[in-house]
């Protein structure tokens, strides 16, 4: 199995930022249902005001060939393209791990 682990830094207010992670949130908690080798998703959004990330997110795929097909499917397209325009940083990690 692999873990995707994806942070989040946005641009805008404190209102603005957890308004455009919320509506993020949303989109991305839908992709199990529609996105085949999806098996779970999971999404926070930063609570702690003295962080500087906004939201992250871990997905568990069965494959590393699995990640490409969840990120390039055309609900994940439309869910990142929600965050797209804030986005000011980005960091990821894709591990293979045990179930």
């Amino acid at each position: 199995m692999v873990k995707h682990i994806v942070t989040f830094k946005l641009n805008g207010t404190a209102d603005e930022r957890l308004a455009v992670a919320t509506e993020f949130k949303n989109a991305l908690l839908k992709l199990p249902a529609v996105i085949e080798p999806l098996r779970s998703i999971e999404v926070g959004i930063n609570q702690n005001p003295a962080e500087d990330w906004d939201v992250v997110l871990t997905a568990i795929v069965p494959t590393m060939a699995d990640v490409a097909i969840y990120a390039n499917h055309p609900a994940h397209v439309a869910a990142a393209s929600i965050v797209g325009p804030h986005k000011q940083a980005r960091a990821c990690v894709d591990y293979e791990f045990d179930a």
